[in-house]
């Protein structure tokens, strides 16, 4: 009896297309990132065995539908017209999956540097954007018909080879056919039950675990845990020694608690002087890294308008954004909180009726307002800023707001708009949109919060032409920018407005360009720029005190000298002093605290490294655990998890 019979070849000659095509797609991934990688012969036999390994449990979900149709049709059926439709439909469904997953872990790879991850997920539910975005950045109708002609290419193989031939004359019984088919269902079953994707993280070279692992396999996994459990999955001690080392840690020299309640830091923030209530517009930039500011040493004159503004302004020069998406960075920005292990509150259930920056506006009387240029729908954002007191200004296309919500949703019509792209109108059009609503709530004596998300800075980096001198679609330098020149106007037309004189600006990025990086998290690929302009009672200056993202709210709130009621973890870093100098970090999966250019990474796997950040070079040396700072770092993300579980980030 040989182990695999001839109606089985069809099945080795799928499992070997695939293993070619995903051993040339790590082939060349590995050229491309060959300058980030610690190349060394060991290195290189574990990216190409460990992937090779999750190949094959990959290629087996794909094989077991088949093998359980072969093992279940008598042989009297074999070659028939009925198992020729079916074969050919397995085949040709199958081929074009795999040629059509190695053509987008390609795209995929060109702006994150990964494998498909929870990003992949995301951009599963959110199609028309996702679609728009591939089709006005690639050419797709190329790409397509390459795709088809490699689909008829691989079917031409088959067929010359006498694959198909072999596969429906072959009359095999059950038992001739139990070997392979057995082998494939336990390769499955093992890979089901045993092995997980995280495995194939290795190495301390972030590079070299994306290169070992397997697309298809990551995507599948990325979509069974999108929301990782921070008690199943990560280093955990005692909740209250959690809590109250946070406690400690957070609450201010003049802060009152304002329950007794153990499990809550709850505080009354007493500023002294004069409140001073100005409008607020915040506007969230995408994608704006630190390194193309000028300030940060790039010379190639992208933001002349942000440089000269920072020169007049409150201007944050070491603050890190907490991760790597517009959905973590909302979650940092409104609740003032650390990263969360997978998936954002923003897109999680249970996240409305949340304290909120939002929450201090509306208790002084501000009304809250959420501006976007695409469709909110997108990441959830309009149910989470709706649910949370804001009312909702977006480019809309029918999904509405739950009838729970109080908030009000204005739609951005046709004739406002010059022009729009996948993700959504340019950020002249936005900012036309919010000078026009600011005007009225100024006729009625309405302060006002805005908080504006922006697209312009994002793939396929289109905008409108004879703006600046990069033309449209050109590239990433291009959209950032037309991002500075969008904004240099929109001040230029907030200054003529009566209301201007009474109104600050924040600006700040909502996460950088890229996040890829050689290590477990790449420091400098957190750095962000933020500026709070024309705030009177403030004369220029530059904080070069290391925060994050969850403090910039608290500290205005503080430079305006307001006393409130705080959820916050984030905290006013003028009330602080030097030792107290932290920001949160993270991704999907890793959540980190950087202090001292120390950097303390939990992982998924109830474990932590600790490494030395050598700044200059930008570089993760890994150095012993110091207990009291992994102390700390379980701390802030247990207490944050547990905050959130509880029902405990909810307004009281």
């Amino acid at each position: 009896m040989t182990l695999v019979h001839k109606r089985m070849y069809l099945l080795l000659f799928f499992t070997s297309i695939f293993l070619v095509l995903s051993t040339l797609t790590r082939i060349i991934f590995y050229i491309w990132s060959f300058n980030n990688l610690e190349f060394s012969i060991i290195s290189l036999l574990k990216i190409f065995l460990t992937g090779i390994f999750y190949d094959v449990g990959t290629i087996s979900y794909f094989l077991v539908p088949y093998v359980c149709y072969l093992l279940l049709l008598p042989a009297k059926f074999s070659g028939s017209l009925f198992d020729k439709i079916v074969t050919y439909i397995a085949y040709f469904t199958g081929t074009l999956t795999l040629t059509f997953t190695t053509f987008a872990e390609f795209t995929f790879w060109d702006e994150f540097f990964s494998r498909f991850n929870f990003i992949s997920v995301d951009y599963l539910i959110y199609t028309f954007e996702v679609i728009e975005n591939i089709n006005q950045t690639y050419p797709v109708p190329f790409l397509v018909s390459i795709i088809f002609l490699l689909v008829f290419g691989i079917f031409m193989i088959g067929y010359k080879k006498g694959i198909f031939k072999s596969t429906f004359q072959a009359k095999a019984s059950i038992k001739q056919l139990i070997p392979m088919g057995l082998t494939i269902l336990l390769i499955c079953s093992f890979f089901t039950l045993f092995i997980k994707n995280e495995q194939a993280e290795w190495s301390l070279n972030r590079y070299e675990n994306e290169l070992s692992k397997a697309g298809i396999y990551s995507f599948f996994a990325a979509f069974k845990n999108n929301e990782l459990s921070y008690t199943d999955f990560y280093l955990t001690q005692n909740i209250d020694t959690s809590i109250n080392l946070v406690k400690k840690l957070i609450v201010a020299k003049n802060d009152s608690l304002t329950t007794p309640n153990t499990y809550h830091f709850n505080r009354f923030i007493k500023n002294t002087g004069k409140e001073y209530r100005p409008n607020v517009i915040f506007i969230c930039v995408e994608s704006l890294s630190a390194e193309f500011m000028e300030h940060f040493g790039n010379n190639r004159h992208l933001t002349p308008f942000l440089d000269s503004l920072a020169d007049n302004s409150i201007f944050f020069t070491n603050l890190y954004a907490t991760g790597t998406r517009t959905v973590r960075g909302m979650e940092a920005i409104t609740l003032s909180i650390p990263p969360s292990p997978g998936r954002s509150i923003v897109k999680r259930k249970n996240n409305i009726n949340l304290f909120t920056v939002g929450s201090v506006f509306k208790e002084k009387r501000y009304k809250d307002v959420f501006f976007y240029g695409g469709d909110g729908y997108f990441d959830n954002m309009n149910q989470f800023f709706g649910g949370n007191s804001f009312d909702i200004v977006d480019r809309g296309r029918g999904f509405l707001l739950s009838d729970d919500f109080t908030a009000k949703r204005t739609n951005i019509d046709d004739n406002e708009v010059k022009f729009e792209n996948a993700w959504g109108i340019c950020d002249e059009d936005l900012y036309a949109k919010v000078l026009k609503e600011a005007d009225k709530n100024y006729k009625l004596n309405t302060p006002f919060f805005d908080f504006i998300m922006t697209t312009s800075n994002h793939k396929p980096y289109t905008y409108p032409e004879n703006k600046i001198d990069i033309p449209s679609g050109s590239n990433r330098d291009g959209a950032v920018k037309y991002t500075d020149f969008a904004i240099h106007e929109f001040i230029e037309h907030a200054q003529a407005k009566p209301w201007f004189e009474n109104t600050i600006f924040v600006i700040m990025a909502d996460h950088c360009a890229s996040s890829a990086g050689k290590g477990e998290l790449d420091v400098n690929k957190y750095h962000i720029p933020a500026i709070i302009y024309n705030l009177k009672a403030s004369k220029p200056t530059e904080i070069t005190q290391l925060c994050s993202q969850i403090d910039v709210f608290p500290s205005l709130f503080g430079m305006l000298n307001w006393s409130y009621t705080s959820q916050f973890m984030g905290i006013d870093i003028n009330k602080s002093n030097n030792t107290e100098e932290r920001a949160f970090i993270g991704n999907y999966t890793k959540l980190a605290l950087l202090k001292n250019h120390k950097i303390m990474v939990l992982n998924e796997k109830k474990g932590a490294n600790f490494y030395q950040w050598n700044e200059e070079y930008n570089q993760l040396n890994i150095i012993k655990t110091d207990p009291v700072f992994l102390k700390e770092t379980v701390s802030y993300y247990q207490t944050n998890d547990y905050f959130y579980k509880n029902g405990l980030l909810k307004q009281h």
